[in-house]
């Protein structure tokens, strides 16, 4: 098999390259993929290509994914666990007649600037929040807190990157949602763990900073 990386420290954008319909996903977020030489789309396991029936893949911006990470689609696959048999009879040719057990567990969304490690999976329906870690080779069974740092299986807390405080100031900057020049401007505080001052700036550059209130608030900005 070909590999579509030329080297383990190349990423790819996926949105340039993104062409199945169930998948949506916002800017600059890429996959590292060298090590299991496969392009992104082949991360979303068993994840119809035409239907619009089904639960759907939405990944935001500015995420990195590593090598071999799984993303498991398609509900429950026909399993039910609440009947006398798992098996699913119904995608036997010869037994079709059989009812069909597929449930759907709602898109998986993954949130932006999260960092998926190397071989993590995510299971059906789970919801990451902004700017939370997922360990390499974790299971994620159920929904992520932004800015949380989760591992093992099934994935647990290990820690928050930031006080609440912090993650307050960050959600309310959302500087995914920046245009390229803003972010370009504010690099030297976007890398660094200068978080308060990093929402002083992004307040003082909103249209309604003079007023001495947080626009969707109305209250003083955080201190």
């Amino acid at each position: 098999m070909t590999n579509e990386f030329d080297s383990p420290f190349e990423g790819q954008e996926i949105l340039p390259r993104l062409k199945h319909k169930n998948i949506t996903v916002g800017r600059r977020s890429y996959y590292s993929g060298y090590y299991h030489g496969h392009g992104f789309e082949e991360c979303a396991r068993y994840l119809h290509p035409t239907r619009d029936d089904v639960d759907r893949l939405i990944i935001g911006s500015f995420c990195s994914i590593g090598s071999g990470a799984s993303f498991i689609m398609a509900g429950n696959q026909g399993h039910r666990l609440d009947w006398a048999a798992t098996f699913p009879f119904h995608y036997m040719p010869d037994l079709a007649e059989a009812r069909d057990g597929w449930k759907p567990s709602g898109d998986t969304v993954i949130g932006n600037d999260v960092w998926i490690g190397t071989e993590a999976i995510i299971m059906p329906g789970v919801h990451i929040g902004d700017g939370a870690v997922v360990g390499s080779r974790a299971v994620v069974t159920k929904n992520v807190e932004p800015y949380a740092i989760v591992g093992g299986n099934p994935a647990c807390l290990i820690r928050h990157r930031f006080d609440e405080e912090k993650r307050r100031m960050l959600l309310e900057i959302a500087w995914w949602n920046w245009d390229d020049e803003t972010i370009r401007a504010n690099l030297d505080l976007l890398c660094s763990g200068e978080i308060t001052a990093l929402y002083k700036r992004t307040f003082a550059m909103r249209p309604d900073a003079a007023s001495g209130t947080h626009p969707a608030t109305g209250e003083p900005p955080c201190r």
